[in-house]
């Protein structure tokens, strides 16, 4: 029984789930490595071997060469001792004499033979050298993933042969988040390590620096010398603060994202990295949860939407938040469906924070006039139906029609109109551009949550419009397209084709 007068003895963490693998990174520099085998697999192996500073010794005679172990071979092979980073090739097949104890840091064999792969795993093992035979993974001690290579940082991704085609998606996706710079950037930070343990003192003084130079190593390009010399003047800067004092070692700021349509996978990998790289995140209520589940975890998320007969939060409030947090020394998100610079009231919050002193970028995305082409899969600048692209605001500042745009020159035939937010002002909007001189007759496509899972359209007649709003509903956001582009929609759908449907290829056609 606990005493009362003691706290109880704290729960252990739970142990770490079972590895089907462990993953280690293994340094090869200067060591040799034993490749059996000439296949265009060998070839690959043995190039990973090489770049990472192996000596590779390869045994195959060369009338079994593929054509890409030859070429391997001419680039990388030498024909003196064994050289970190090259290949010397062996005009003969691989023998048991060969593994010795001590003699290879890894072997691995490329063979369709059962019984050669047997044999080879035997005599590797016996010599106590780690073995791999290739997709034969009884005779395994190790296997290769698939790689994700900004060297000095190495991401490797194994599903221990159970789904290579998955893993491959997976560095896929690591690709995409990760950019090219990240490389230099880490390079860099290696000549760096040295002068901050001297400089800066342990804790909030190091970390404050790293994670000022880590936002850089996502965000811009690889580093030249211009940006080492900045970096060391970094160091310096902090260096010479009093102890504890940290403030205004990472500058607020805030970066505009255009969250795209809604399907997370049109986010742009700029986009991506911003979200990866944010403190807080002001979000509108069209941005979609698969959105936002790529933001980094620990980021604080607020939605300040603003919707059409809801409670919405206000322009100036919205504003506030943005200039407190980035004050605060925070990396803000302000995350705005479609394109930040497409009827997204960019300019007034664009104004503030540049009033305040705050630095401020945009990273743009997808505008729903684009998803609402993919919907349909047309081109709304088609040469023979369009000659001009107009997006339009469907309701004003009031919440009436807009009386202060050219209403005559939107009816003119030969050009492709978008009307933004303009559902509930749909019968309004036609009726002005019939009476401004637009045939009732022209084609119509309207679409609803454009790219999402309850993706809805319909394409008609203008003199439908107000029907066709109707029949997909006024408690979503629509987008409305008028022009001869949407033609062969409103033909299909005058012969009895599904008016309304919901979009299962949102991303092939998008894309």
């Amino acid at each position: 029984m606990v005493s009362p007068s003691k706290d109880p003895t704290p729960a252990r963490p739970k142990r770490m789930g079972e590895l089907s693998v462990l993953p280690v990174f293994f340094s090869l520099k200067g060591r040799r490595a034993l490749m059996a085998g000439g296949s265009a697999a060998a070839a690959w192996k043995a190039e990973m071997l090489a770049a990472a500073g192996a000596a590779v010794e390869l045994y195959a005679p060369a009338d079994t060469l593929d054509g890409e172990m030859t070429a391997l071979i001419a680039e990388i092979g030498t024909m003196g001792e064994p050289q970190a980073g090259a290949i010397r090739h062996h005009d003969r097949p691989w023998a048991v004499d060969l593994l010795l104890p001590g003699r290879y840091a890894l072997a691995i064999l490329d063979t369709e033979s059962e019984a050669e792969g047997q044999a080879f795993a035997c005599a590797a093992r016996a010599a106590s050298i780690p073995v791999n035979v290739i997709d034969k993974p009884a005779f395994c001690d190790f296997a290769f993933g698939s790689i994700v290579n900004r060297s000095p940082v190495v991401i490797g991704i194994s599903t221990f042969g159970a789904a290579p085609i998955l893993g491959q998606a997976i560095r896929r996706r690591i690709e995409t988040l990760l950019p090219p710079a990240l490389s230099g950037w880490a390079a860099l930070a290696a000549k760096l390590r040295s002068a901050t343990m001297e400089r800066l003192s342990a804790g909030a003084e190091r970390r404050a620096f790293w994670e000022r130079f880590t936002d850089k190593a996502f965000l811009t390009r690889a580093p030249n010398a211009g940006d080492e010399r900045e970096a060391a003047r970094l160091v310096e800067e902090l260096a010479a603060r009093p102890a504890g004092d940290v403030s205004g070692v990472k500058t607020g700021k805030v970066t505009l994202v255009g969250a795209g349509p809604g399907e997370a996978e049109l986010l742009t990998l700029k986009a991506v990295r911003a979200l990866q790289a944010a403190d807080v995140i002001l979000f509108d209520d069209l941005v979609s949860d698969g959105v936002l589940e790529l933001a980094r975890r620990e980021a604080k998320r607020m939605l300040v939407g603003k919707r059409a007969a809801r409670e919405s939060c206000r322009q100036e409030d919205i504003n506030a938040l943005m200039v407190q947090f980035a004050k605060a020394g925070k990396s803000v998100v302000r995350l705005k469906s479609g394109d930040v610079s497409v009827f997204g009231r960019a300019g007034e919050e664009l104004k503030e924070l540049k009033a305040e002193g705050i630095p401020v970028s945009i990273v743009p995305g997808i505008t729903a006039a684009s998803a609402l082409a993919a919907c349909f899969n047309v081109s709304l600048t088609h040469r023979d139906h369009a000659q001009e692209l107009r997006f339009v605001t469907g309701h004003s500042k009031k919440g009436g029609l807009p009386e202060d745009i050219d209403w005559p020159a939107l009816a003119r035939p030969g050009a492709t109109t978008i009307f933004y937010m303009g559902g509930r002002m749909a019968g309004r909007i036609a009726a002005r551009l019939i009476t401004d001189g637009l045939s009732p007759d022209m084609p119509v496509g309207v679409a609803a949550n454009l790219s999402r899972e309850d993706e809805t359209r319909a394409a008609g007649r203008l003199a439908d419009l107000e029907t066709i709003v109707a029949g997909i509903g006024l408690d979503r956001p629509i987008l409305i397209g008028v022009g001869a582009v949407f033609g062969a929609a409103a033909d299909m759908a005058e012969q009895g084709g599904v008016e309304a449907t919901q979009s299962s290829d949102r991303t092939a056609r998008a894309g």
